[in-house]
């Protein structure tokens, strides 16, 4: 008898502890949406599709030629894939077809961390890095350039444009978009209300040039449509000359005009990504965001566009407490640690108001001295705290928590870009990157118990 591929891994290998995990997920949500009925052609099982993205991921290689290449090459793929060999394609669309169901994994993880006594909840550590979007800066698009090059498109592929333009070339700007005017300040809470509807409605973004660009346009003309009812609202109320509490509003502010054509610009690539500031300069991608204990066991994971951490805290721990409740684990954590750039006195004391103490500096470890203005109240008992032994001993713990599982993620595991495109997508790749870390961290956990 030929030798069996099952006895080229050593028993404690990862291979066999994915495989076992998968076994003990729920995997319904996967085999829904195939037919029972014995019609089409037989897809490969969805368990050993799972396990072998599971492991692909964990290993760092995410690229599905890759994956379709290690089926060959690799020994432990080869035992995971059970010998068989999922195309390129095959593995690409079932990642699309499926996004909802791996983010889902992300729990199923965690409970079996949970079950093994990982998913403490005593001291939390928040914090986001910037993840490149697979998209270039240099395809990021004012409303003009976007209008132009649909108008050339139009043309090459319909040559009856020519009746219309005439003489012209056919791709000459709408008569709107001639006339320039300066640039003016979007209404930032409508444009953050929109941000958010945008986020709960994310779809897909589209495969092809000509439909992602007339999705941006779209875009660009829904922000300027956001931006002139905003304005229009803000006249309705200043007309009314006092406030809700029936004070009077004082001078009326300066005229404005909302622009005749949209000013912003947006990716045309990815039009869900933003330039956001990383380690080394703006980058063009997203603000991917986690909560770590003291474990390092991910507790949560999420992703933004927005640059800066601001505004993040309450909804990054909110979504912690609920993947450890759906877990099994509902204590409240005891303290919370972030950086500068998390501070939010609101959300702040919504979380003490909780139960759960939070430490966060009010000044950035790069800059000397104390923010201007940022004196007294709040400010000023919470530098007394982290002075003190006690904070001080607790907030040196949140660096040695959270940035060792970004650096393991991003540059051991070579994952400091997203594959896909859209922030729904990008949400699911990042929930299941962070995944994978946490099954290697109870792999790591089993294998020590193990040997003791």
């Amino acid at each position: 008898m030929p030798p069996s591929l099952r006895e080229w891994l050593p028993e404690e290998h990862f291979a066999w502890f994915v495989l076992d995990a998968v076994a003990e997920m729920d995997l319904s949500a996967f085999y829904a949406s195939y037919r029972s009925d014995g019609h089409g052609r037989a897809a490969h099982d969805p368990a050993m599709m799972v396990a072998l993205l599971l492991y692909a991921y964990a290993k760092g290689q995410r690229s599905s030629r890759g994956i379709e290449r290690e089926c060959v090459e690799d020994i432990a793929y080869r035992v995971i894939a059970a010998n068989q060999r999922p195309d390129h394609t095959t593995i690409a669309r079932f990642r699309q077809r499926h996004e909802t169901a791996l983010a889902g994994l992300f729990g199923d993880v965690l409970g079996l961390c949970a079950q093994a006594g990982l998913a403490t909840v005593g001291v939390i550590a928040i914090d986001g890095t910037k993840l490149y979007a697979n998209a270039s800066r240099d395809a990021t698009r004012d409303y003009e350039q976007i209008a132009r090059e649909i108008l050339e498109q139009a043309d090459q592929i319909d040559r009856e444009e020519d009746e219309r333009f005439g003489d012209s070339r056919g791709d000459e700007l709408p008569p709107a978009l001639s006339t320039r005017q300066g640039r003016r300040g979007w209404l930032r809470e409508a444009k953050h209300r929109l941000e958010e509807q945008r986020a709960q409605q994310a779809q897909p973004i589209p495969k092809s040039r000509p439909e992602r660009l007339r999705e941006s346009k779209r875009r660009l003309e829904e922000d300027l449509a956001v931006e002139r009812q905003a304005n229009l609202d803000y006249e309705a109320y200043r007309a009314r000359g006092v406030d809700k509490t029936g004070r009077g509003l004082g001078a009326p502010p300066k005229p404005y005009e909302p622009p005749a054509t949209p000013e912003g610009k947006i990716n045309v690539t990815d039009p869900d990504s933003q330039l956001v500031k990383g380690m080394r300069g703006w980058i063009q991608g997203y603000n991917a965001q986690a909560a770590v204990n003291e474990q390092q066991i991910v507790l949560s994971a999420e992703v933004t566009i927005a640059s800066p951490d601001f505004g993040q805290l309450e909804p990054v721990l909110t979504a912690a407490q609920s993947e450890l409740k759906a877990a099994g684990i509902t204590d409240t954590p005891t303290v919370l640690l972030a950086d500068a750039g998390y501070w939010h006195q609101d959300q702040m004391e919504n979380i003490v108001s909780r139960g759960t103490q939070v430490l966060i500096p009010p000044d950035s470890s790069k800059r000397k001295g104390t923010r201007p203005g940022w004196d007294g109240g709040l400010y000023a008992f919470m530098r007394g705290v982290l002075e003190g032994e006690t904070g001080r001993t607790l907030y040196r713990k949140r660096q040695g928590m959270i940035e060792p599982v970004f650096g393991h993620t991003k540059f051991n595991r070579r994952m400091d870009r997203f594959q896909r495109r859209g922030r729904s997508a990008c949400k699911s790749e990042w929930r299941l990157i962070t995944a994978t870390h946490n099954l290697m961290k109870l792999h790591s956990h089993r294998q020590a118990l193990t040997t003791a």
